[in-house]
């Protein structure tokens, strides 16, 4: 049996996943990326491995994927966010989609047709807003774990709208909310709706919508949300705050095969990526502006 693995270095976390030929996971492993990518990487193999009874010299190819993806010496080769997680979707909902990946400290929207192949993507890498940095500061403001949010927001009773898109502007704005003895469930639901509003916002959805990353793994909530605003059904797939490294580990298989076909390549830095425009939040002394 041969085994294939998939890492995804993101800004917050490392995700790594070991699969099989048949492709099926045999293991899964994720930790803080801190400030040494090749290290982060290399401890979540180890722990991977160690969890499935494996060496490294049984793994057949693997592939690095994400923020970090050049910094993974032993990988064989490295692919972009958008075409593996685009692969790991379309590995679970084999029709047309649109997968929307709320991460870190981006988001993105990549456009698939009915074989899987990559008809168009925006990535939001300017402005936090829409991110899980977004909702991070809104915990920081509130003085509240990042676990407890989707709890807290499962128990709103009153939509409070929150006007800003601006992670600076939106912490403002909650302090103003708290002053006027808001509910605390009642504005952290109000940020998640922010979170959505600010995705619809990039584009719109055609075909399914299929949601990753892990801030929609740890608040399934927004998945609910994001239903009401594009008005069709999420799709979650298994695990999705590792579809990125599932995507990377299929990838790897598909390039040993040598039958990788359209799924995209180390191209993350194409113009029609990058959104929004700079200046487009109205945040003039913005650093992206």
């Amino acid at each position: 049996m041969r085994y294939f693995c998939g890492v995804d270095i993101g800004a917050s976390t490392v995700k790594l996943v070991v699969m099989d030929d048949e492709r099926q996971t045999v293991a899964r492993a994720v930790r803080r990326s801190g400030v040494d990518y090749s290290l982060s990487a290399d401890r979540c193999l180890d722990e991977a491995l160690s969890a499935a009874g494996l060496t490294r010299a049984q793994v057949a190819g693997s592939l690095s994927t994400g923020y970090g993806r050049h910094n993974v010496p032993w990988a064989t080769g490295s692919a972009t966010e958008i075409a593996c997680h685009g692969t790991g979707a379309f590995f679970h909902f084999r029709r047309p989609m649109t997968v929307v990946d709320i991460g870190a400290q981006d988001c993105k929207f990549i456009q698939l047709d009915g074989q899987g192949r990559r008809v168009e993507f925006k990535m939001n890498r300017k402005c936090a807003a829409g991110t899980g940095a977004f909702l991070e500061e809104i915990a920081l403001r509130l003085d509240l774990p990042v676990s407890e949010l989707n709890g807290l927001a499962g128990r709103s009773t009153k939509e409070v709208s929150l006007g800003s898109f601006c992670t600076v502007f939106t912490a403002t704005e909650i302090l103003a909310k708290i002053r006027a003895g808001e509910r605390v469930e009642d504005i952290v639901k109000g940020a998640f709706r922010a979170v959505i509003k600010r995705l619809v916002e990039m584009g719109r959805v055609v075909g399914a919508l299929v949601m990753t990353g892990g801030v929609v793994a740890h608040n399934p909530l927004l998945a609910a949300l994001a239903e009401e605003a594009f008005g069709t059904s999420a799709l979650v797939p298994p695990d999705p705050q590792f579809i990125g490294a599932f995507g990377a580990a299929l990838l790897a298989q598909e390039r040993m095969a040598g039958t990788v076909t359209g799924k995209g390549s180390d191209d993350a830095d194409l113009p029609e990526g990058s959104w929004p425009p700079a200046g487009a939040c109205g945040a003039g002394s913005c650093p992206a502006s």
